[in-house]
């Protein structure tokens, strides 16, 4: 009876057309109503609710989101963004539908830097689709593309998705970040063969080959903005920071280089640029805090287990269990947006996964994989409605340009699923 309480509030919220945090909170009031008209808690008290309201944003692990949000506002306004897209430009631009292998690369380094799958579209949709169009590439193939490339932001280091699940789960936000530099990677090729795959039918002249004196000269300029993912995983690796401190080093090392070696940011940006970093980290930490709510109500009410009696058939095979989880979580992303689903399924899954004996690191990420894969599904899809607004596309062409890269990621997904040492090795490995 629970979980009807807790999906029919949750639900009727939303379809209310109530924000999801505020639905979040809905649904914490109404399951605290029923347990203690059911004798579960010995009272309704709405104090508790204020002060696991507070407590779910007191955690020192959340500052890593403004900064590494204030670090993608800095490389995008300073000029790592755009020295990146011409660094990948001068290497396989000259390729057969070379502009597309140019998202491709350009995306899986913007990962590494800023962990915001929105930023790093709205930033590589900006560049490239005119250029792109330009040169007679089909702009919905095109978009679909870039949004694909985009969602790897989520996956590799630095993650922001990673730092709220982390925290949601009490799972080690090192491990996880390192854990997911392979699939990240993965999930590049895996788009780059699709690419490969569709290009072909694009008539469209490639580029020429930039001479070698020119790429290195390139290359030479977009040292710096390399850099960063070498800085911050590295410091993490070898102990000299944590994330939380990593993501102050981002800020501050793309402020530094976008100031001073670019000179494209400038002084009067940055009360601009602080604004929108934190206007987005109100909405995130706003939405934990709420979600936080409806945790420590998820846990008291039981509700895990109720979920673990429903996945009770699946569980005495990990990798059936794992493939069941994702399947619903693939159903459940068309549905939510990113964040609210990690927060929502996080306390109601790890019971589960923990019960069942499979790593906490290996399955967060890729339960952080598959629900950025659910942005760049309608009617929801965030990355996918960005990359409209640029393109000036509709979501139904948006979708079927990206339908190729959405069933590579898919492909990508489900093979980690049934060979999870792709993921466990890697991390071993890292963590030498």
């Amino acid at each position: 009876m629970t979980v009807t309480i807790f999906v029919g509030s949750l639900l009727g919220a939303m379809a209310l057309g109530m924000p999801i945090a505020y639905a979040l909170l809905v649904c914490g009031l109404a399951l605290m109503a029923f347990m203690a008209a059911t004798g579960m808690l010995p009272a309704f008290d709405s104090q508790i609710l204020a002060q696991r309201f507070v407590d779910g944003a007191d955690n020192f692990p959340l500052l890593a989101v403004p900064f590494f949000l204030l670090a993608g506002e800095f490389m995008n306004a300073g000029g790592l963004s755009r020295r990146i897209v011409h660094l990948a430009m001068a290497w396989v631009g000259h390729f057969r539908g070379g502009m597309g292998y140019v998202a491709v690369l350009a995306a899986v380094i913007m990962a590494s830097i800023s962990g915001s799958a929105v930023a790093d579209t709205a930033a590589l949709s900006a560049l490239l689709i005119p250029m792109m169009r330009q040169a007679g590439y089909q702009v919905n193939r095109s978009a679909g593309l870039i949004a694909a490339g985009g969602i790897i932001a989520p996956v590799i280091p630095p993650s922001i998705g990673m730092i709220i699940f982390g925290v949601a789960a009490n799972v080690s936000i090192t491990k996880l970040f390192l854990a997911g530099i392979f699939p990240g990677i993965l999930m590049g090729l895996a788009i780059g063969i699709a690419w490969w795959i569709v290009a072909k039918k694009e008539n469209v002249q490639a580029a020429p080959r930039m001479p070698m004196g020119e790429r290195l000269r390139v290359t030479g300029q977009g040292t710096f903005a390399l850099l960063l993912p070498v800085v911050i995983l590295g410091g993490m690796k070898f102990g000299v920071f944590t994330p939380t401190e990593a993501a102050v080093v981002a800020a501050v090392y793309s402020f530094v280089v976008g100031m001073f070696v670019y000179r494209e940011l400038k002084l009067k940006d940055l009360y601009g640029l602080v604004v929108s970093a934190g206007k987005t980290t109100a909405v995130v930490m706003f939405l934990v805090a709420a979600a936080m709510v409806s945790a420590w109500l998820i846990t008291v009410a039981n509700i895990p287990d109720e979920v673990a009696k429903l996945l009770s058939p699946f569980a005495h095979n990990k990798t059936l269990l794992m493939l069941v989880m994702m399947v619903i979580i693939v159903v459940i992303g068309t549905a939510l947006d990113f964040t609210p689903t990690v927060l929502i399924l996080t306390p109601v899954l790890m019971p589960i996964v923990r019960q069942a004996g499979i790593d906490p690191v290996y399955f967060g990420v890729l339960f952080i994989m598959n629900n950025a894969i659910g942005l760049i599904t309608p009617p929801v899809g965030t990355v996918l409605n960005v990359v409209c607004g640029v393109a000036r596309i509709s979501m139904d062409d948006a979708f079927k340009g990206v339908m190729p890269f959405f069933i590579a990621q898919l492909i990508v997904l489900f093979s980690l699923v049934l060979f999870p040492d792709l993921v466990l090795v890697p991390l071993q490995w890292l963590m030498r």
